[in-house]
């Protein structure tokens, strides 16, 4: 399905609040929509990781100030549209719509005046350069509050070293832009769904990478929805097939370590500069299969 353009989505209504809604309220009303929909508790649903990016997205968008103010504009704008075309008849409004194209291509012209849409498209692309500190930090919450609620000391411990993606697009070997991707392209493509720990681009491959995030939610949601440049649209698989999960500890057996410990020691190990390695090794590895 092609993803719709951000004016044409009622960003309030998929959160179910009022337009007024203060920032508290959309976190509240977030938090209780991404629970219900969140894809750890809806693993039989292949539209759970869709709606639960569409939740973000409105949670980003709706608690950035300058995102909010032009997207507001542009829905208020379109409202008034709406109601103003109601009014008119048909002859009348062909006059109104040639009158606002002309406007719109004089407009055009000049640098210094941008319409509302483009105001709000350019908003949206200052979001997806810097990211949402807030977004993180909810889906951060959301996760820590299913991770309470599931199967206690039983639950499985994922090792993020065990689900790397790798990624494909078309390259001519000749190609010096790589078939119109690089890491910063790549990374802003990828961040959205979660932190990254580590982004190679093959050196002697055209058109290969790895990606590895911290997270399995953002690994997952990464591989079901990225898609890239619509001219050259990447491909996304597990590089160990599926996720995988580590053996879960035994009924009633001691746990030696807390799950903080578990990822007080995976963090520092991805932080070490040994796991880079380890993912540049493999994809020469790789590129020597070939």
């Amino acid at each position: 399905m092609a993803k719709k353009n951000i004016e044409d989505v009622d960003l309030y209504a998929i959160l179910d609040v009022q337009i007024s809604a203060t920032e508290s309220e959309i976190k509240k009303a977030y938090r209780k929509k991404a629970l219900q929909c969140h894809p750890d508790k809806n693993p039989d649903d292949p539209k759970a990781a869709e709606t639960f990016h569409e939740l973000s997205r409105a949670l980003e968008i709706l608690t950035d100030a300058g995102a909010r103010t032009a997207y507001d504009k542009v829905l208020k704008a379109k409202a008034a549209a709406k109601l103003r075309h109601k009014q008119l008849d048909s002859k009348r409004q062909k006059l109104k719509e040639d009158l606002e194209r002309r406007e719109r291509e004089a407009a055009s012209g000049k640098d210094s005046k941008l319409t509302d849409e483009q105001k709000l498209a350019a908003e949206i692309q200052r979001l997806q350069k810097e990211g949402s500190r807030l977004l993180q930090e909810e889906q951060q919450r959301i996760k820590e509050e299913i991770r309470r609620n599931k199967f206690g000391l039983n639950e499985p411990y994922w090792d993020p070293s065990l689900n790397r993606i790798k990624i494909k697009w078309k390259a001519d070997k000749n190609d010096p832009n790589n078939g119109g991707y690089d890491e910063p392209s790549l990374r802003r493509f990828l961040k959205k769904y979660g932190n990254i720990s580590a982004l190679i681009i093959s050196p002697k491959k055209k058109g290969s990478a790895l990606v590895e995030f911290t997270t399995k939610e953002a690994s997952e949601m990464a591989v079901e929805l990225e898609k890239g440049l619509a001219e050259n649209p990447l491909t996304l698989k597990w590089l160990n097939e599926r996720p995988v999960l580590t053996t879960k500890r035994e009924q009633g057996a001691p746990s030696l370590l807390t799950e903080r410990d578990y990822e007080s020691i995976v963090l520092t190990k991805m932080r070490q500069a040994a796991e880079r390695q380890r993912l540049m090794e493999e994809m020469m590895k790789e590129d020597q299969g070939l």
